[in-house]
């Protein structure tokens, strides 16, 4: 190991599987984002396509935050496109064009599944690293609010 934790082994490696599980749905979230910003249409393509990168930038830059966090905790982060690729299991939109209202649903079920593991992991943490468990409730409120945001632009459904 080339950085060593503060943590005890048992701490480190609840926190650090909750970093890199957080870490594989922030940055699949974050390809989520920009898959349906480049190919959503409809009468509300310009606000959605905008709100769409918001979502992306949030995502990126938690991905960032839960990365180094991990390193700092002695584990080495695995971001690669493979890893992702393998573990990756939230809402995705369909290939090719995707509605304006489909869009906004794809993001609205993909943020409440990201935020519903969030908590898992939230809890998972209490005890093992409360800074961890801090960063993981930070990233939470975001993606809430985010989640609010999409879903009130199909209200009402």
């Amino acid at each position: 190991m080339t950085v060593r934790s503060t943590l005890p082994d048992d701490a480190r490696k609840v926190a650090c599987e909750a970093l890199q599980d957080t870490l594989v749905d922030l940055l699949g979230l974050s390809l989520v984002g920009k898959q349906a910003h480049w190919n959503v249409v409809g009468p509300r393509f310009r606000s959605i396509h905008l709100q769409l990168d918001e979502v992306v930038t949030t995502a990126r830059d938690f991905a960032d935050t839960v990365a180094e966090r991990s390193a700092a905790l002695g584990v080495p982060p695995d971001g690669r496109p493979e890893t992702v690729a393998k573990a990756f299991t939230l809402p995705a939109p369909q290939e090719g064009w995707v509605r304006d209202t489909e869009a906004v649903q794809v993001m609205v079920d993909a943020l409440r599944e990201a935020v519903g593991r969030l908590r898992e992991r939230i809890d998972a943490t209490e005890t093992a690293d409360p800074v961890t468990q801090d960063l993981l409730i930070g990233i939470t409120a975001e993606l809430e609010k985010q989640r609010w945001m999409f879903d009130a632009e199909n209200f009402p459904r």
